[in-house]
């Protein structure tokens, strides 16, 4: 893992819930002994918001929007030590479109972009991607509080989006990881087969798949 130190200074692990950003997040952070920048934890109007009361949804998003820029603005790219965080920003816009009305959104709008615009951008995104069947799997097995009330269409949504949010990506390098047959926490042998990966330049749009699923990158 010695050449990892070779990675970009801002990195960033991104995808839908469940898929194992933060895990991979946090072992990538541990090999570069890098700052770490973690989800926020929760939001006071999360709950209200997955039992669909009135409002919640534009109450949580604005929550997480002020938390997550206090996060990413204390990044200084001009500082020898890496970042690892397990999200961008761009997440947070992702998630108001889905979840807010037009009239929440116009609001939501004029402060994201102002926030937006002070802030850094990753060096590298890896975005891990999974089928809804699959996250829903996950979702069942790690049965955190809060969680159990996720629906199956908003699960798919979440999915969809983040799908169409990549295919249209250029901000940064970007690495798209198909985590279906992947589990970083079980089988030692994908992680370190996506951490070796992980030590070769990566520039535009690539794509590492599994051991036995054919060529492991390939650039777009």
């Amino acid at each position: 893992m010695a050449n990892l130190f070779e990675l970009p200074h801002y990195i960033a692990v991104e995808g839908p819930i469940r898929v194992g950003k933060s895990t991979l997040a946090q072992i990538i952070a541990e090999r570069l002994h890098a700052q770490r920048i973690t989800e926020p934890d929760g939001s006071p109007f999360l709950r209200a918001f997955y039992d669909g009361e009135p409002g919640a949804a534009f109450q949580a998003q604005m929550a997480f929007l002020a938390h997550r820029f206090e996060q990413l603005r204390a990044i200084d790219k001009r500082a020898q030590r890496t970042v690892v965080a397990d999200y961008i920003f761009e997440k947070d816009k992702l998630f108001a479109c889905i979840n807010l009305t037009d009239a929440e959104l116009d609001v939501y709008n004029r402060y994201y972009t102002h926030f937006r615009e002070q802030l850094p951008t990753p060096d590298l995104v890896i975005y891990l991607q999974a089928t809804p069947e699959v996250l829903r799997k996950r979702l069942r097995k790690k049965g955190a509080a809060g969680e159990t009330s996720i629906s199956d269409d908003y699960i798919e949504e979440v999915a969809r989006a983040y799908e169409h949010f990549f295919f249209h990506y250029s901000a940064s390098d970007l690495l798209v990881v198909n985590t279906n047959d992947i589990d970083f926490v079980d089988r030692h042998e994908d992680l370190q087969e996506l951490l070796r990966r992980l030590t070769e330049p990566i520039k535009g749009t690539q794509y590492f798949l599994p051991l036995g699923s054919g060529d492991k990158a390939a650039s777009a």
